[in-house]
This record gives structure tokens, C-alpha cells and sequence, in this order.
């Protein structure tokens, strides 16, 4: 039975370093419930050491989480890389961690803090994952789409970081499994003031770094379930599964 699902598919928490530390993994559940959403996903920069705390925070509450990454690439475009299970994205982190240099200063650029369900502190990331890896884009989406993930050009709206500002066009190959737009965008009217987007899927998330953004911006799906496979064929729009409007 197919019934809608909100969802808000990027979300920081305290281990990305502009993440503030109350975007710890109970807390970020505790208001995502609070704001209605179903599905959502942590999207951290380049890694995803705090998916599988928020994960099982989730499950005491009834709010599904997607493991993501939210990846820097080499051109400096930010991609978002969701994945069924957390062990495909903890393939993914250790592979953007042998092209990520440098060590974070957190007077600089903020804490980078692990946590579990219980949002114990549990260590502190020493890797700067503020910074672009050394992976080309294109190689980012096959490694990701080769994982069973969906890649999802992220805020393409954006100057800082957007795959427009950054590259001035969206490649046809390999193939993205969306776009998004921030919070700041109307997805109904996103095609019109960005046509780039032609034919590919448009979701809009709230991109939180503070609990009060979660859910800010949000996308309404159609689907039998809130897991990633329901997700992909909703933005395939395939077995009436899809993106409703706003």
C-alpha cells in the first residue's frame, strides 16, 4: 500500500565541523519527529561515522535514517551519497579517506565529534573533512551507483560548492539520480529558474546544521515504505511510486 512519506535528506550532525554540537544523534531523531518527518538522512562531510548512532536512535522513535555522505569532490562540487545499509557506506568513507589530506583544526573549522545513540561523546575525527578529496566527480557517482547507492547533486542552487557555479553544467555521464535544491529554492520552481535540471528528479532538503533548520525544507514521497530502495523508484517515478508536488 503506497501512502506519502516526508522527508528531509540532508542533514549534518556534530561530526561535520560546521555542524553545531546539539546536532548530536538523539536529538537530531528527537526533532525530526517533532517536525513530522519519516525518512531522513545524515549527510556528513566526507564521512559517515555518526550514520549508525542516529540510525539506531532512529529506531527507539519511528523515524527511518538513510546512511549518507555528503562528498566533497576534487572540483569541489558537494554530492550527496545515500545507501541502503550502513556497511555500504562505511566502503565508500574508507575510500574517500585514502584521497582526503590534512588534519582538521578545530579552532578554525569546528569540532569534529562522534557520538552514539545515547549522544555519549565517544572521540573526535582528527581528518580535515571539510576539504575536497582527491576523487574526480565522475568517479564519485560510479563508486557510489557501484555501492547500490543514489548520488544526488547537492544544492545545485548554491554558489559555494553547487555543481552549476562550480562547473557551469550538468554532465550527462555518468548519470546523476537527482538534483537538489536548498531550502532557499521552491522545488516547483526550480526547473524553470534552473532548465539544467531538464528531465532528471528535484528534491529540496533543509541541508541542517542546527536542529532548528531540520525539516525546513522537506520533499513529499509517495512510496510503500521509507527505504532507499522505495526511494529510487520514486525518482524513477516507476510502480506509482514518486515526487509529489508541494
Amino acid at each position: 500500500m503506497l501512502r506519502t512519506f516526508a522527508a528531509d535528506l540532508h542533514i549534518h550532525s556534530c561530526l561535520s565541523p560546521c555542524g553545531e554540537w546539539e546536532m548530536s544523534p538523539a536529538r537530531i531523531i528527537r526533532r525530526s519527529a517533532e517536525a513530522g518527518l519519516e525518512l531522513i538522512a545524515v549527510c556528513d562531510h566526507n564521512s559517515c561515522e555518526n550514520a549508525g548512532a542516529v540510525q539506531r536512535a532512529g529506531r527507539r522513535e519511528g523515524v527511518t535514517v538513510l546512511a549518507g555522505i555528503e562528498v566533497c569532490s576534487k572540483e569541489e562540487v558537494h554530492v550527496l551519497a545515500l545507501f541502503p545499509g550502513l556497511d555500504a557506506a562505511l566502503a565508500l568513507q574508507a575510500w574517500l579517506y585514502e584521497g582526503l589530506e590534512g588534519e582538521n583544526r578545530p579552532e578554525l573549522f569546528g569540532w569534529q565529534v562522534v557520538a552514539d545513540e545515547n549522544d555519549a561523546v565517544l572521540g573526535e575525527n582528527p581528518r580535515l573533512l571539510i576539504g575536497a578529496t582527491r576523487w574526480g566527480l565522475a568517479e564519485i557517482v560510479r563508486r557510489t551507483q557501484g555501492l547500490a547507492g543514489l548520488c544526488i547533486a547537492a544544492h545545485i542552487d548554491r554558489p559555494a560548492h553547487g555543481i552549476l557555479n562550480q562547473l557551469g553544467f550538468i554532465p550527462a555521464e555518468p548519470a546523476f539520480d537527482a538534483l537538489e535544491v536548498s531550502w532557499r529554492v521552491p522545488r516547483g520552481e526550480a526547473r524553470s529558474r534552473f532548465p539544467e535540471i531538464g528531465a532528471l528528479p528535484c528534491i529540496t532538503s533543509s541541508d541542517a546544521h542546527r536542529l532548528a533548520d531540520i525539516g525546513r525544507a522537506r520533499t513529499r514521497l509517495r512510496l510503500a515504505a521509507p527505504t532507499l530502495e522505495e526511494l529510487r523508484l520514486a525518482l524513477r517515478a516507476e510502480a506509482g511510486r514518486g515526487l509529489l508536488e508541494d
